[in-house]
């Protein structure tokens, strides 16, 4: 245990390092929060116990990949990419699996870019390879996974089918809102070189924010979605 949280560190770390350095010597930093976390050792067993693993040692870390977790959030989908190919680039560290649940997101809507990568932790009579996740994913896929998990385990991870259909449709307005703020975002920047008339023109392009509102009424249900173009809207 003492090793993962050595490895954890040193991920830890490196994603300081390049926060810092976007805040302070860049323009724009990609990284809005960073968190970590350590399996338990219970949790670790019941795990093994789950998924099959006999209990030895050797066996637990050839094949459990989380028991070390760090989660990066980022503003905008762009950022995700941006953050993966500057770790991955680092050359201390091994990227030994990349599983992308953005453009392939889960049945249930679950959207985020998992790195199982591989650190060295130099310990005082050997250096031990330690195995770490790495998850990156925007405000709103956190948001959205975040109170999915405390749904999950309300229910005793056994969800009524019809709230299953109901987390699927508030994934799909949280990647309606990433849509539109990666647009926004893109839009700022061509107008910060733009004047007069260019800005105007890059103004034609955002999504009018109706638009986002009526994506979420609809993923409430009919029964629940007011007119929004009735006299009392606003």
């Amino acid at each position: 245990m003492l090793a993962y949280r050595f490895g954890l560190d040193e991920v830890m770390t490196k994603l300081t390092i390049l926060r810092d350095e976007f805040k302070y010597a860049r323009s724009y930093n990609p990284i809005e929060h960073v968190s970590s976390r350590l399996k338990s050792p219970d949790s670790i067993l019941q795990k093994a116990h789950r998924k099959g693993i006999p209990l030895t040692l050797e066996d637990i870390k050839a094949q459990m990949f989380d028991i070390a977790g760090v989660r990066v959030t980022c503003a905008f989908q762009s950022d995700i990419h941006r953050i993966r190919d500057l770790l991955v680039g680092q050359q201390d560290l091994t990227l030994l699996a990349e599983r992308d649940y953005i453009t392939q997101p889960k049945p249930n809507g679950y959207k985020s870019l998992h790195l199982i990568v591989q650190v060295p932790v130099f310990m005082s009579d050997r250096v031990e390879p330690v195995t770490v996740e790495i998850q990156i994913r925007t405000i709103a896929m956190d948001f959205w996974a975040s109170l999915e998990h405390k749904i999950y385990y309300k229910y005793g991870k056994e969800i009524p089918a019809s709230l299953l259909a109901e987390l699927k449709d508030a994934a799909d307005v949280a990647d309606a809102l990433d849509v539109k703020m990666e647009h926004l975002h893109n839009a700022v920047l061509a107008i910060k070189g733009s004047t007069g008339a260019d800005a105007s023109a890059d103004m034609q392009g955002l999504i009018p924010s109706q638009d986002l509102l009526e994506a979420f009424l609809r993923s409430r249900g009919p029964e629940q979605a007011p007119d929004v173009d009735g006299p009392d809207a606003g």
